[in-house]
């Protein structure tokens, strides 16, 4: 089959992820004016507030007119790609296209946009979520500092006898960055579940006893990804609930939504007071 017969470059098993990569930051560079961005941010369910506080954007573009994004499948995803100029001069690509693993496109597909920004240039990479919470104390609209993951897709973005050291994973230095405006903020063990559906209460208490604080169903891959790139990483969870059997109630991704738009104000503005000491 001829690479144009496929809808996405990336689906195509003989292409080189890193050049769909390339191209698309070249498409970025000409769509938006900007031939280097210092900083990423992929924005999950609760977090897109952060675009519109961190700087002044300059530049909006559908996800969907750079090679190998396609529109998000999730409500809370905006589906855009943004490049804000930061106070501090610097650029920041704001990405509000995140493709899931349990879309089923692949992981090429899922760390594109991690890819894509690296790039373009940008050495530190920011990933944020909406997940369920396994600690009592974490209330819905609590943001959490990511200290580590369990990846429990059984997947992996690398390729070939390729070896990555994960130590270290989501930066000590940033997250103490990130206590310098928030001294408050916890940290946990994020695992990644495949999705779509919600982790049953068993699930919850397997990823308890492994060490997991923090259930969702994305940012390890892209975490991986970012590593082989290079970049330093920052990861973020804004609790929306608790896990199943932690909570009593029937988990709906309408309560997800909700519990986003409650503390995207609160959790906008300490995303964006983090970024600008960076």
């Amino acid at each position: 089959m001829s690479h144009e017969a496929f809808t996405n470059p990336l689906d195509d098993p003989t292409a080189d992820p890193f050049e769909v990569a390339r191209i698309a930051a070249s498409d970025i560079a000409e769509a938006t004016g900007v031939e280097r961005h210092d900083i990423a941010l992929t924005l999950g369910s609760g977090w897109a507030k952060a675009a519109d506080l961190i700087g002044e954007t300059t530049a909006t573009i559908p996800a969907s007119d750079v090679t190998g994004f396609s529109k998000p499948a999730l409500e809370g995803h905006v589906g855009t790609l943004r490049s804000v100029l930061l106070p501090n001069d610097k650029r920041a690509l704001v990405i509000g296209a995140r493709t899931h693993y349990y879309e089923g496109h692949g992981v090429r597909r899922v760390v594109h946009s991690v890819r894509t920004a690296a790039a373009t240039g940008a050495t530190t990479m920011i990933l944020t979520n909406g997940a369920g919470g396994i600690k009592e104390s974490w209330k819905p609209g609590t943001p959490v500092l990511i200290s580590d993951h369990i990846n429990l897709t059984a997947d992996s973005p690398l390729e070939g006898a390729t070896f990555i050291d994960l130590t270290d994973l989501y930066s000590s230095r940033l997250r103490a960055i990130a206590r310098e405006v928030d001294a408050t903020l916890d940290d946990g063990v994020y695992c990644q579940f495949r999705g779509p559906h919600y982790e049953t209460p068993a699930e919850v208490q397997m990823a308890k006893a492994i060490g997991g604080h923090i259930v969702g169903m994305s940012t390890a891959l892209e975490a991986i990804a970012a590593r082989q790139a290079g970049m330093e990483i920052l990861g973020m969870s804004l609790i929306t609930n608790l896990a199943a059997g932690i909570q009593k109630t029937p988990l709906s991704h309408d309560e997800v939504i909700e519990a986003g738009r409650e503390a995207e104000g609160r959790i906008g503005a300490l995303l964006a007071e983090i970024v600008g000491r960076l």
